[in-house]
C-alpha cells in the first residue's frame, strides 16, 4: 500500500485486528495481538504519529516474558528494533540505542552469540552509534560482527569485507587512522583476490580519506585518482559518487595550497548536483552541498559558503529524521553570519540549533557549550548584554562540567563572561573570574605569555576602579571580545552523520 489514503486504511484494519485479538486475550492469541500492534505502529509511523507509535510498541513489549516461547521472543526483538527506529526518527538517539541493545540482548539469548543474524543486528546498531558519534561502542559491535562472520562465512567473505568497512568509520571517528588503514588494505586485498574491481575502487576512495586524515596529501590524491576512472565508468561522469570524489580531490588540493584546482573540483561537483533531481538523492546532495560550503568557507568565500549551507538546509528540512543534521547546518550558518557581522541572523540560527541539540544527543556536551558561547557573542553584537550574560553562564556551566574549569575552552568562555559582567557593572563578579583565569593561565602558559599579560592588565584596571561609582563602560568589553571574535572564526563545525 502507498499514499496517505492507503496508510489510513492500513491503520484502520490494524486497529480492528488489535481490537479483535484483545477481546480474545489469552496466551494462544498473544502472538497475533503483538503482530497486530506492530502493524498498527508501522501504519501510524507512515502517517507521522511517532508519539503514538512509541506508546503502542511499549504496550506490545510489556506483554513479553522470556518463558513465552520463540514466537514471542521474535516479536519482542522486532518490537525493540522498531521502537529504536522510531526514537531515532525523532532524534532521540539515547533512547533509540537503549531499545536496540535490549533487542540485541533478547536475540542473543534466543539464537546464541555466534549467529549471523546477531552479526547483522550488531552492524545495524553500530551504524546508530556512529550517528550518535559514539565510536568506541560502534567499534566493539563491529568487532563482534567480524568475529561471527570470520567463523561462519570465512575470512575472505563479502560479509567480512562489509564489517571492515564499517569498522573503518568507527576507527576514523576515534582518530585511530593507522588501524583504519590496516583494515582497508585487508579489505582491498580480499576484493582483488575475488576480482571485484569496482569495490576495490570504493576502498581506494576510503584509503584516500584515511591518508587525508593522516596529512599524507600526495598519497591521498593518488588513491582518489586511482578510484576516479572506475567511478566514472560504472556510475557515469555526472553521478553523485563522482561528485563526492571531486570534493575529496578538492580538499586535497586545498590542503596542498592549490586553490584554483580546488575550486575547479568544487565547481564540477556543483554542476553535477545541479543536474540531479533533488528528490532522487536528497541526503547525498545535502551532504555534498554542505561539504562544498565548508571548502568555500576555508577559502574565505563566506557569502558563497552561506548560500550553499542554506540550500542544504532547505533539502534536509523536508526529510524526516534529520534533526541532528539540520541542527549542525544551522550551527554552521550561525557561525558564518557571526563572522560576516550579521549578528541577528547569527543569533536566530544558533538559537534554533541549540534548541534541537538540547533535545537530542548533545544535551550537555562540549559542542553545545561552544554553540552557546557563539550565541552569547551574537547577543553582544546586538548589545543584548543581559541575554549574553545568561548564555555565557550556561556555556561556562556545561564546559566546566564536561571539560573541567581549567580547560582552555572553559577559560575562554569565562573570559567572555567576565567581560559581560564588567559591561553590566558587576565588577566584583568580573574581578573574581579574571583572578581565577589569571591563576590558571600563569601556571599553564607562563607569566610572560601575551594572553596572561592581557588578563593581568584587564584585572589591574578593574581593581583600580573597584570601590568607585562608575557608569557602565564598554571599552574593556570590546577588548575582551576582540580575542573572542577571532576565536569564534576558528570553530569549523562540520556536518554529523
Amino acid at each position: 500500500m502507498s499514499g496517505k489514503k492507503n496508510d489510513v486504511k492500513a491503520m484502520d484494519y490494524a486497529l480492528k485486528a488489535v481490537d479483535f485479538f484483545e477481546k480474545r486475550s489469552n496466551a494462544k492469541a498473544m502472538p497475533e495481538l503483538v503482530m497486530g500492534l506492530h502493524l498498527l505502529a508501522a501504519a501510524k509511523c507512515r502517517l507521522g504519529h511517532y508519539e503514538e507509535v512509541i506508546q503502542i510498541l511499549k504496550k506490545s513489549l510489556a506483554m513479553y516474558t522470556p518463558e513465552m516461547g520463540s514466537e514471542h521472543t521474535f516479536g519482542a526483538f522486532a518490537g525493540h528494533m522498531q521502537l529504536g527506529d522510531t526514537y531515532s526518527m525523532l532524534g532521540q538517539y539515547e533512547d533509540a540505542l537503549q531499545s536496540y541493545h535490549a533487542g540485541l540482548k533478547i536475540q542473543k539469548q534466543f539464537l546464541g552469540d555466534m549467529d549471523c543474524r546477531v552479526a547483522h543486528s550488531c552492524l545495524y546498531i553500530a551504524e546508530s552509534h556512529l550517528q550518535a558519534m559514539q565510536f568506541k561502542e560502534a567499534e566493539e559491535l563491529c568487532e563482534q560482527a567480524l568475529k561471527i562472520h570470520i567463523e561462519q562465512c570465512g575470512i575472505d567473505s563479502e560479509e567480512v569485507i562489509s564489517d571492515r568497512k564499517l569498522m573503518v568509520l568507527a576507527l576514523t571517528g576515534k582518530g585511530n587512522h593507522e588501524k583504519a588503514l590496516e583494515n582497508l588494505f585487508l579489505a582491498r586485498e580480499t576484493l582483488l583476490v575475488n576480482r571485484k574491481d569496482v569495490e576495490v575502487a570504493n576502498v581506494d576512495a576510503s584509503i584516500g580519506d584515511t591518508y587525508l586524515a593522516l596529512g599524507l596529501y600526495d598519497e591521498a590524491g593518488a588513491a582518489y585518482q586511482k578510484a576516479l576512472p572506475f567511478f566514472e565508468w560504472v556510475h557515469g561522469k555526472d553521478s553523485i559518487i563522482v561528485a563526492a570524489l571531486s570534493l575529496s580531490l578538492a580538499e586535497v588540493c586545498l590542503k596542498k595550497g592549490t586553490i584554483r584546482e580546488s575550486k575547479s573540483y568544487c565547481e564540477n561537483a556543483l554542476r553535477i548536483y545541479a543536474r540531479v533531481k533533488v528528490g532522487q538523492f536528497p541526503d547525498e546532495i545535502a551532504s555534498g552541498l554542505t561539504e562544498v560550503a565548508g571548502l568555500f568557507e576555508s577559502m574565505g568565500e563566506y557569502e558563497h559558503s552561506l548560500r550553499l549551507f542554506q540550500q542544504a538546509l532547505e533539502i534536509l528540512e523536508k526529510i524526516p529524521g534529520q534533526q541532528s543534521e539540520v541542527a549542525a547546518i544551522e550551527a554552521q550558518i550561525g557561525v558564518l553570519f557571526h563572522v560576516i557581522g550579521k549578528y541577528e541572523e547569527a543569533y536566530m540560527a544558533l538559537k534554533s540549533a541549540v534548541c534541537k541539540f538540547r533535545c537530542g544527543i548533545h544535551r550537555k556536551t562540549w559542542f553545545l557549550g561552544m554553540l552557546l558561547n557563539l550565541m552569547g557573542l551574537a547577543c553582544l553584537g546586538l548589545d543584548a548584554l543581559w541575554d549574553a550574560t545568561e548564555i555565557f553562564e550556561e556555556a561556562k556551566s556545561i564546559l566546566d562540567e564536561v571539560c573541567g574549569p581549567h580547560h582552555a575552552d572553559s577559560l575562554a568562555i569565562s573570559s567572555n563572561l567576565a567581560g559581560a559582567y564588567d559591561a553590566l557593572g558587576r565588577t566584583d563578579d568580573a574581578i573574581s573570574l579574571l583572578e581565577q583565569i589569571l591563576d590558571v593561565n600563569e601556571g599553564r602558559l607562563g607569566t610572560l605569555h601575551p594572553d596572561v599579560e592581557g588578563d593581568r592588565q584587564r584585572l589591574k584596571e578593574l581593581l583600580n576602579e573597584s570601590g568607585r561609582s562608575r557608569t557602565k563602560k564598554t571599552n574593556s568589553l570590546r577588548d575582551l571580545l576582540l580575542s573572542s571574535r577571532a576565536q569564534s572564526s576558528r570553530f569549523q563545525f562540520k556536518g554529523i552523520a
